[in-house]
């Protein structure tokens, strides 16, 4: 920019008491600066368009000017200084550069979020009975067993899980003989597989008490029965 320049109230030339004299002496110094269009418009135009350059030790640097205009002093904040369009401040460097990687760094964000967090399954695999005590109640013909059964729960997240509970129950031959409800039971970690066993107490009696024959027979050393477990 150029030097900076004040706008003063509007005055006339007899007002200030300026002739020709002193006009030509302020043009001199370097205070007035205006510009004359005929002996009958020189007094208006300055009279209408009055800019005075500010010089000398009662002035400071133009604080939006690059060093290269003056203001007076301790009207810092009182004047409004007007900067090009073309100024490189208005435009700083490598702003395309800064917004795309933003953009391609929040993308990446989200997309990481998603996929870590984004809830998978978890697979229960049955794998089998683990082992069965069998107890006989002769008066009554009532058989119990208790069915302990081992279960693989694996976790496909990658956060942790809380098993809540664990729900089985016993069949034989569409008659549900055993129930079994286990809470609070484990924590599962991310990406991990726990073995869980858990027992279900089952009762074989009243209509089904002719499985108490078979299972008290004497001639035969291996008793099996077909129970299904859900």
């Amino acid at each position: 920019m150029g030097k900076s320049l004040s706008h003063l109230p509007i005055h006339t030339c007899k007002e200030d008491g300026y002739d020709g004299g002193t006009v030509s002496d302020n043009m001199r110094n370097g205070l007035v600066h205006s510009e004359s269009h005929g002996e009958d418009g020189r007094c208006g135009d300055v009279s209408q368009f009055p800019y005075v350059e500010f010089t000398g030790r009662d002035s400071v640097t133009c604080p939006t000017c690059q060093g290269t205009g003056r203001i007076p002093r301790g009207q810092e904040n009182q004047l409004v200084a007007l900067i090009p369009y073309s100024d490189q401040r208005l435009r700083p460097r490598r702003t395309k550069l800064y917004v795309t990687a933003s953009v391609i760094v929040c993308l990446l964000l989200s997309g990481l979020a998603v996929f870590f967090l984004f809830p998978r399954s978890v697979d229960v695999e049955y794998i089998g009975v683990k082992s069965v005590y069998v107890n006989y109640e002769q008066g009554r013909r009532i058989i119990y067993l208790n069915i302990t059964n081992t279960l693989n729960i694996t976790n496909n997240n990658y956060y942790s899980i809380e098993v809540a509970n664990i729900t089985a129950q016993v069949q034989f031959s569409k008659t549900v003989i055993g129930k079994a409800r286990l809470n609070n039971i484990t924590n599962i970690g991310p990406l991990d597989m726990k073995q869980i066993d858990y027992m279900v107490p089952t009762v074989i009696q009243d209509e089904m008490s002719y499985m108490f024959d078979f299972c008290t027979l004497a001639s035969i050393k291996v008793h099996n029965i077909v129970v299904m477990m859900q």
